[in-house]
């Protein structure tokens, strides 16, 4: 039976590596009951940009990683073309758990969108990864990213590529799609290089 989310509650730290492992059993919401594990954020320590996408995905998930299934691929790929160094890239996610339903078989295991209580309450981590990095610039990769920190009323057909000051961070961000919406579009070509478009803008703030 679901509890209420009592949120996340990170430690007052700014070493990343105290708050991987607070976040490793972090009970905020419900979704750490079938998530394989807590899937921080990872890159350089004091990284100008940091790239935040929705949640893990199934490979994500097993390895404990972000990023590394067949859409991080793509942003890596996306990333170098606009002329990232993406080893100087903090990357990480909205939603530290992997939530997904199986399919009829019981096998497969299918993305599901994060709801709002389960945004909300993993917001802390994210608050604290930026007051961590303390980026210059923030990609937000999807929708639901976005909200994260922007709130329910962010669309990204309305604001897709466009610039957005957040003074409380001392910082630009800019959203465009999730990797995985690339992959999935009738159009992957014609997606593809709309999002390193996207990429291309924001690299020139």
């Amino acid at each position: 039976m679901a509890t209420k989310a009592p949120g996340a509650d990170p430690p007052e730290t700014t070493d990343l590596d105290r708050l991987r492992e607070a976040a490793s059993s972090c009970h905020g919401c419900d979704l750490y009951r079938d998530a394989t594990q807590t899937v921080f954020g990872e890159g350089p320590r004091k990284a100008e940009i940091m790239v935040v996408g929705e949640q893990p995905g199934d490979q994500e998930d097993r390895a404990g990683a972000p990023f590394v299934g067949p859409a991080g691929r793509l942003l890596d790929r996306a990333l170098d073309e606009a002329g990232f160094d993406r080893r100087k890239i903090y990357v990480t996610n909205a939603v530290k758990h992997f939530k997904f339903k199986r399919d009829e078989r019981g096998k497969r295991r299918i993305h599901k969108t994060p709801s709002k209580t389960e945004i909300v309450a993993c917001r802390p981590w994210l608050h604290a990864e930026l007051a961590a990095i303390r980026p210059e610039l923030l990609i937000f990769l999807g929708a639901t990213a976005a909200k994260g920190l922007l709130g329910d009323d962010f669309r990204i057909t309305k604001s897709r590529g466009e610039r957005i000051e957040l003074p409380e961070f001392d910082l630009t961000a800019v959203a465009t799609v999730h990797p995985s919406a690339v992959l999935r579009a009738p159009d992957r070509d014609e997606a593809y290089q709309a999002f390193v478009a996207d990429l291309v803008a924001a690299r020139g703030r």
